[in-house]
């Protein structure tokens, strides 16, 4: 008995969300029954392929559940023509339901050796992803990722099929939030306002300073939130995770804090100033490295996709905050109240 299933459940893709397994797995795959002998499943096996590209493994079912897999070297390397498949097959295999997140299956993949992975609800094999499948789900994740890093909502359609308008909704949402968070910039450099009037080539820094965390915290931000997505890292590394990163960002402070010194020297600026400029790239690297570290391990953990914390809103809140950091060490180191 054997079954060649296509096009077994597309009509009810719809029930699933966009980036549910079922709207990625082929319904085209070939299951041979528990009870053949190894010479019948071959026969069946050969009769069902329809073109050169030889599947790693089968599936092997009793009526309609999936009872194992086996490969297909296996298969065509046993001896004993007579025995069942069923003395073949693999009983404890790697599966993934229909209605599983993409996120989370590429996660699991990625820590699997597999070349096919089958999907199953209620025991009942319903489709399959082959390479070409898991190619599709890691394309559309670096995708999703990378558009949402940058600010914008993710496109259903490929880019030059999508209008302007939906453009517009897709990105002016971000830019609204990112908007008013950014005004908060406003309200410190006005609050601190005493201290620029005091020593006014406080102001030339600003630039320099709010760019130099914002880039921090990108680099980290993009770098971690690839790593979740691959299952490299969890919540209980992140501990090591921001000993590895203070370590680096250190690294980066001092080298950065040199530079502010040599880039103070050539405008002419005073030693006073050079100090709270060197130790604010300083501070501003270490804290950048904390807040890039934590807060999307903190959103994983709550169930946020961390790639919602793209870099344009690290870089935002890292802008505010800087700027707190900058004018109190000029308030301390100048003896402005």
């Amino acid at each position: 008995m054997s079954y060649h299933v296509k096009n077994a459940i597309h009509n009810h893709n719809d029930e699933f969300e966009d980036d549910a397994i079922a709207q990625y797995m082929s319904t085209d795959f070939i299951m041979l029954s528990h009870i053949l002998s190894v010479q019948e499943a071959r026969k069946v096996f050969l009769s069902q392929l329809k073109s050169n590209d030889i599947p790693a493994q089968v599936f092997v079912v009793a009526g309609e559940q999936l009872c194992g897999v086996l490969p297909v070297k296996k298969l065509l390397q046993e001896t004993n023509d007579t025995q069942d498949i069923r003395n073949l097959m693999e009983h404890h295999f790697f599966h993934v339901s229909p209605a599983d997140e993409r996120t989370e299956v590429i996660s699991r993949i990625s820590k699997e050796d597999v070349d096919i992975v089958p999907v199953v609800a209620g025991g009942k094999l319903v489709g399959c992803l082959t390479e070409r499948e898991i190619a599709h789900l890691l394309e559309d994740e670096v995708t999703e990722d990378a558009q949402r890093q940058g600010a914008s909502l993710p496109l259903e359609k490929p880019y030059l099929e999508t209008s302007p308008i939906t453009l517009w909704k897709k990105r002016s949402v971000w830019l609204l939030l990112l908007f008013v968070a950014e005004a908060y910039t406003s309200s410190v450099i006005q609050h601190f306002e005493e201290a620029l009037e005091s020593a006014i080539a406080l102001a030339f820094f600003i630039p320099l300073l709010i760019g130099t965390g914002g880039n921090s915290g990108t680099q980290i931000t993009s770098t971690l939130v690839r790593s979740m997505a691959l299952g490299e890292v969890r919540l209980r590394d992140l501990g090591k995770i921001i000993r590895k990163e203070m370590t680096t960002s250190l690294m980066i402070a001092a080298t950065l804090g040199l530079a502010g010194c040599v880039r103070a020297w050539m405008m002419g600026i005073g030693p006073e100033i050079t100090l709270i400029v060197s130790l604010t790239l300083v501070c501003i690297t270490l804290w950048s490295a904390v807040v890039s570290s934590v807060i999307p391990m903190v959103l994983k953990r709550v169930g946020i996709d961390p790639a919602v914390v793209s870099a344009p809103f690290i870089a935002t809140f890292i802008d505010g905050t800087g700027l707190i950091i900058y004018f109190k060490i000029a308030q301390y180191t100048l003896g402005i109240n």
